[in-house]
């Protein structure tokens, strides 16, 4: 059977049955650059399903600030980009480290497809791209660099204010040794904070942040989600709300230093 192409009329839905199965992704961190707010969302979304971690940036800036907040072992960079371009962005990538990067772009011929390689892109694909199809280019190129990149190296367990977040076993511990249970989705909005500390972070970025989960579709419904995690955060009555503050009218902000090894 054929996969869908990945675009902005696509449905999100898992593979169905009798369809192949995405390899899992090894909790590979990768970096969506795309500023099409229909299919990064997809994108993802896509990536999640597939067992990586994913990030979304909107350009030049949100993708720089995504590289020094968090570790990402690949980039998919669209070319055509407001500001400067995926190509510019390509080249200043390449300069600064060795993550390796796909081009994703709407244009087929092959003279971009060479520019983009000169420029140091790992890889080039053409929009709409299939799924399968851009999981298995990533996994390639993932092997070739040979697991994890070196755009900050990997790191796996955050440590802040005495508590310890283990990407690995995706468990909370308390400063007192004890494990917190987290659901999914409290998880993932945990490590959104705990890679972004001290950034304003407003209800869409969370929703897009938080492995795109809905929390039942309406943008409001994420401050339940947060109520939730700050009472989990506690060992006092005030230290969840320390942790995660509330930006009155804007979003929320982690207020702890974060520490990585």
């Amino acid at each position: 059977m054929t996969a869908s192409p990945v675009s902005p009329t696509a449905k999100s839905h898992g593979p169905a049955d009798g369809e192949c199965q995405i390899l899992a992704g090894d909790g590979y961190h990768i970096l969506v650059v795309e500023d099409d707010s229909e299919l990064r969302p997809l994108l993802l979304g896509l990536l999640r399903r597939s067992g990586f971690r994913a990030s979304g940036a909107r350009n030049g800036v949100e993708m720089q600030q995504a590289l020094r907040s968090a570790s990402v072992d690949l980039v998919v960079l669209d070319v055509m980009l407001p500001g400067r371009s995926g190509y510019d962005l390509c080249r200043e990538l390449r300069a600064a480290c060795s993550v390796p990067i796909i081009l994703l772009t709407a244009l087929a011929d092959a003279s971009d497809r060479v520019i983009g390689l000169e420029l140091g892109a790992d890889d080039f694909i053409v929009k709409p791209a299939d799924p399968r199809e851009l999981i298995a280019r990533i996994r390639a190129v993932l092997r070739r660099a040979g697991g994890r990149s070196q755009a900050q190296g990997a790191r796996d367990v955050a440590h802040f204010r005495g508590w310890q977040i283990d990407l690995r076993s995706r468990e909370l511990v308390r400063p007192d040794g004890v494990v917190v249970e987290l659901t999914t989705g409290e998880f993932d909005l945990l490590l959104a904070f705990v890679e972004r500390p001290g950034r304003i972070l407003m209800r869409d970025q969370l929703l897009d942040l938080a492995r795109n989960r809905p929390f039942g579709g309406l943008e409001r419904s994420i401050d339940a989600q947060i109520s939730r995690l700050r009472a989990k955060l506690a060992t006092n009555a005030e230290e969840g709300a320390q942790l995660i503050k509330t930006v009155r009218g804007i979003g929320y902000l982690f207020g702890s230093t974060v520490e990585w090894a």
